[in-house]
This record gives C-alpha cells, structure tokens and sequence, in this order.
C-alpha cells in the first residue's frame, strides 16, 4: 500500500451525510420553475457532480433555467440547506488520528467555497483541515481537477507523488486523475462500486473506519 502525505477529502457524500438539504434545495428550485418533484430520493444524482451540471443533465433544463435554477437553489440552500446536513459517524475521529500522524489535510469540493467554510465551522471541523477549497459563486472553479489544482497550489505542493484524494463519486476520481494523482473511493456516500471502479478509484473502501486504516497503512 502506498504511503500518502497530503489528502484531499470531497465534502457531500464523503464527510458529511448532505442529502437532505441537497435535495430538498433541488426540489425548492423546480417548484420555482414549475416542476413538482415528489420522492427526493429521484435527486440524488445531484449530491457530487457541479450544480449547474445536475439541472442540465439530470433535470434536462436549457442553459438559461439551469441558470435560474441555481439562483433559486441558492436563495434557501444558502439559509437553511447548508446546514440540513450531518457528518457522517466516526469522521471527526478519522481526521483527528490523520493530524496526529501529521498529514496534510486539505477539503477540495464543487460546492461554493463560502458555503463549504460554514458548513466546515458548524460542524466543528474546519480545525482538522489546512486548507478548504472550494468553487467561487459565478461558476468559475466548479469542475473537480480545478478545485483540486487550486488546493494544492494553495498549500503550496508541487510534488505529488503522495498525494491521494478521497471522495464518494466518478468526479473526485476522473478529476484526481486529470490532476495526476491517486483516488480512493468511499461507498458509505452516493457513488455505487461499479461507478468508482469503472473511474479507476486506486482502492475503494466500505467505512469511514476502513478509510482511517488504509490512510496510515
């Protein structure tokens, strides 16, 4: 097993459980615009991937409703979906031990920066990371390889060979490859096996405990 020195954790669906406030957010924004979604599970394949993508792929909006859509979004995601959230048991332990060890911890995820930096004080975590990176709100460094690029040059590391990032769907792998370094991919969140194997995750593990022992070997 390889030996990382700085990780790279995705947000939704890796350290926190953000289903809820994803999904409700997705429905608030297609009422707005007229489209009554009933069973929110039908919106998980919104929680990974950029925002504004999801409306386009999966809701099948034209670019200017995605557009809106994203501003409706925002108007309750950015009062009350942020924190209809919840970290996923045993994480707060599994960063604490990997300070401890001293790794590099980093957060790099798709959702706006600002809302990750709330989400991360809230929940008390934001003290395990050395650096949180995020998307900026006008849709500039949304896709995954540009957030991770943006941690790293942040934290000012230029040699990646042990580098890895975790996360729980297709973008956090393709996007660590596109970078050039390894991905291990978590099935507690909302990426199948089959997804993360087919993205070429380096390893794939079950549980936050699994992923804490296979980052200290």
């Amino acid at each position: 097993m390889k030996k990382y020195d700085v990780i790279l954790f995705d947000l939704d669906g890796t350290l926190t459980d953000s289903a809820l406030g994803i999904t409700t957010c997705v429905q608030y924004a297609l009422h707005k615009l007229g489209i009554e979604v009933e069973d929110r599970t039908t919106l998980y394949p919104f929680i990974g991937p950029p925002l504004l993508d999801g409306f386009l792929e999966y809701a099948k909006l034209g670019r200017e409703q995605a557009e809106q859509a994203v501003g409706y979004f925002r108007e309750r995601f950015s009062t009350v979906g942020l924190f209809e959230n919840e970290v996923y048991p045993h994480v707060e332990t599994m960063l604490a031990s990997l300070k401890e060890h001293g790794k590099t911890v980093l957060l790099a995820t798709s959702k706006p920066e600002v809302f990750a930096k709330k989400i991360m004080e809230h929940f008390g975590l934001d003290g395990y990371f050395d650096g949180i990176t995020g998307a900026e709100l006008d849709g500039s460094r949304v896709e995954k390889a540009d957030v991770i690029r943006c941690a790293l040059s942040r934290a000012n590391i230029t040699d990646c060979s042990s580098v890895v990032m975790v996360g729980d769907r297709k973008f956090d792998i393709e996007g660590a490859h596109e970078v050039g370094i390894d991905a291990i991919g978590v099935l507690y969140g909302y990426g199948s096996r089959q997804e993360l194997e087919t993205a070429g995750a380096a390893a794939i593990v079950e549980t936050v405990e699994e992923l804490r022992r296979y980052l200290l070997n």
